[in-house]
């Protein structure tokens, strides 16, 4: 679930829950199980398969406090579309969902936008998206269409598209948004814009979960499909509940969870469970011996 609270910094916009999907891969043992099952990428030189099968895994994250809130893992030949088609029941009214140009297809959009969830994701540079009408600060209505219903414009989406440039003097690359909130009074086009940088809070996540929680050349231990299964959700596990407690303290401190280290908090956690584990057992009951292990 997601943690944020009203008065969590950082984690809305104009009070929507900010949350985002995305996904990544896991290196796993080279069995052959594995192999079977979740496949091999290719090496992108033409040299054949990689060393290591990948589980494919997709998430939705809280962008405010990385809390990972869903999550699915399959084979590597599952897209990521299909794997984020299957989290979006957990998406409720009251967040605004953002995504990179890969998720945006009209099927995918509607499946999010019908849980009731507002949307800003980025399109790709040749999508077309015909002006219906222009705005006032600068951003546009248009018309999102199925592709096998593109020449009839048959049951199209409204969005509203928003364009920018990064670098300096807006001479860097163009970046193009939709989104489901199409009202500039009360979402200006430059605050999305913005907006759309926390994005990368996810990416930031998965960092965390593989280097610092897995540790460098992190390759999962299982041997077999079911195992990996439960690794990689021990991981998420284990990183919502670091998450939870950052949050916590975040709020104690009334600071930006986005401010406090992981990776301290990773050392601290990991310093106590140690010491905690060279304690003897508590008795079962005051002035009683311990049960022997």
């Amino acid at each position: 679930r997601p943690v944020a609270l009203p008065a969590t910094t950082g984690a809305w916009f104009r009070g929507l829950r900010l949350v985002s999907v995305d996904g990544t891969t896991f290196d796993l043992p080279d069995t052959q199980a594995n192999a079977a099952f979740f496949g091999r990428p290719g090496t992108g030189r033409g040299q054949g398969r990689s060393a290591y099968p990948q589980a494919r895994a997709v998430a939705l994250v809280e962008c405010g406090t990385h809390a990972v809130f869903a999550a699915d893992v399959a084979p590597l030949a599952v897209h990521e579309m299909a794997l984020a088609h299957r989290l979006f029941p957990s998406l409720t009214r009251g967040m605004l969902l953002l995504a990179d140009r890969g998720f945006l297809g009209f099927d995918l959009w509607r499946a999010a936008a019908s849980t009731g969830a507002d949307l800003l994701w980025r399109v790709r540079s040749n999508a077309v998206l015909p002006v219906v009408a222009a705005l006032p600060d600068g951003s546009y209505l248009s018309e999102i269409v199925a592709a096998r219903d593109k020449n009839r414009r048959a049951d199209p989406a409204q969005v509203r598209v928003i364009e920018y440039a990064l670098g300096p003097g807006g001479e860097g690359a163009v970046y193009r948004l939709v989104t489901t909130l199409l009202d500039p009074a009360t979402a200006p086009a430059v605050e999305l814009a913005a907006l759309y940088a926390e994005r990368w809070e996810i990416e930031t996540t998965f960092d965390e979960i593989k280097i610092h929680l897995g540790g460098p050349g992190f390759v999962l231990r299982s041997q077999h499909p079911v195992g990996v299964e439960q690794e990689i959700f021990g991981f998420l596990l284990v990183h919502h509940a670091l998450r939870d407690l950052m949050h916590q303290a975040a709020r104690q401190e009334r600071e930006d969870p986005d401010r406090m280290s992981f990776t301290r908090t990773l050392r601290v956690v990991r310093r106590q469970t140690t010491s905690q584990a060279g304690l003897s057992p508590l008795p079962a009951h005051p002035g009683t011996e311990a049960d022997p292990a």
